[in-house]
């Protein structure tokens, strides 16, 4: 090595950030090994590297004795006065056995050592870079499928979307652009491991930290969120100054700011709620777009009696109980929802109350929801049940028995 490789691991610190004492500690290191590898494992040597010149000198450690038995590790008093008279037993002296062929063999090595370094430290760079995005968004493209994982470039990095961070009514095409959540960012051995997701309440958070500047000011805050990815979200905020209104704020004009979020989730609804300390009223406006007739709170056991109009029932269950079930999760309460005949009627009627508690789903919300679809599934509802129309089909076979 000379000079011209020293100026060379300079440049290489100033462009990949890796220290040039760092890599000279290295590459002496293993000239060490390689030192023993080809010119005896048994001597306890030592390199050292010139750091302006560049000149390799590899020196070998013997201790002092009067009677030598391994010659590569010791030296006798009579030789060891011969360099210098103060040497005495014991002591530890330190000579110089460079080969002359070493310089090919330090080369060979000190590439392979720098190589590695270098990854070692791009690696460590791009983790560190990641590791400070968790809970955050990226924009990457997709760039392959394999075994139902979604592979991102994020530009320095791959990412990966597994199958359980994938929303059901999305595709992912190659060379689709998409934003996601950075849930997770593993250190490994062949560089960072970053999970991302487009599942995650938090990714919905931090769109509408990116698409209303309220929120990302702090004037407009989000207390809570709701969501089943791919079909439906609810979003409580609260306004800290009075003169802002939150949802307007995060409607955007002619609701230009959360239709950039829907078609950013493919279609999700999100429902943008106000957020309320008291949990009447935060209940009460948990369950838009149905109107509520009264909320009865039971503290102890966390239960929200609500009790909503006959034609606004099926509105406030919503499909499959997904509505009322959002509105548990964004609230955090247990939700018991009758209708106002249902109340008139005695207490055994209360099966075909809807405890919230009973499912495990994450939490969800909505932006838009359309009243005449709630309203035509509540008259599909109120059709006769199923024991009614079998009533005549057995009347129809007594006739045909006859």
């Amino acid at each position: 090595m000379n000079t011209d490789f020293m100026q060379a691991l300079g440049q290489i610190e100033e462009e990949k950030g890796v220290s040039k004492d760092t890599l000279l500690d290295a590459i002496e290191a293993a000239l060490i090994s390689a030192y023993r590898r080809n010119f005896g494992s048994a001597q306890n040597v030592t390199v050292d590297i010139n750091r302006e010149t560049g000149e390799i000198h590899v020196y070998a450690k013997k201790n002092v004795v009067e009677e030598v038995k391994d010659s590569r590790l010791e030296i006798s008093l009579a030789e060891a006065r011969e360099i210098n008279p103060n040497y005495e037993i014991d002591d530890v002296i330190e000579l110089e056995v460079t080969p002359k062929n070493f310089g090919r063999i330090a080369a060979q090595t000190a590439k392979q050592v720098v190589v590695q370094r270098i990854r070692e430290a791009e690696r460590s760079i791009v983790y560190e870079e990641y590791a400070n995005r968790e809970d955050d968004i990226v924009t990457g493209i997709v760039q392959r499928h394999e075994h139902r994982n979604v592979f991102v470039d994020l530009g320095k990095a791959e990412a990966t979307l597994a199958p359980s961070e994938q929303a059901h009514n999305e595709t992912y095409k190659q060379g689709d652009r998409i934003k996601a959540y950075v849930v997770e960012v593993k250190k490994t051995t062949k560089g960072p491991q970053i999970l991302i997701s487009r599942t995650h309440p938090g990714l919905l958070k931090r769109l509408f930290e990116l698409e209303v500047p309220e929120i990302h000011d702090g004037i407009v805050e989000i207390k809570a969120i709701a969501r089943e990815a791919g079909h439906r979200s609810k979003v409580g905020v609260f306004s800290c100054d009075e003169d802002v209104d939150a949802i307007g704020a995060c409607v955007g004009p002619k609701g230009v700011r959360v239709q950039t979020i829907v078609n950013e989730l493919r279609g999700e609804k999100i429902d943008i709620i106000e957020w309320s300390p008291d949990p009447v009223q935060f209940v009460s406006q948990a369950l838009s777009p149905a109107k509520v007739v009264s909320v009865d709170i039971a503290e102890g056991e966390k239960i929200a009696r609500v009790v909503v109009p006959d034609y606004q029932l099926s509105l406030a269950i919503g499909k499959e109980g997904q509505n009322a079930r959002l509105a548990a999760k964004l609230t955090n309460w247990k939700i018991d929802i009758k209708s106002e005949s249902q109340v008139e009627q005695p207490a055994d009627t209360s099966d075909n109350a809807l405890n919230e508690n009973e499912t495990d789903e994450g939490p969800t919300a909505v932006y838009e929801a359309d009243d005449s679809d709630y309203e035509q599934e509540a008259e599909e509802e109120s059709l006769p049940e199923n024991g009614e129309r079998s009533q005549q089909e057995y009347e129809q076979d007594e006739e045909e028995k006859k």
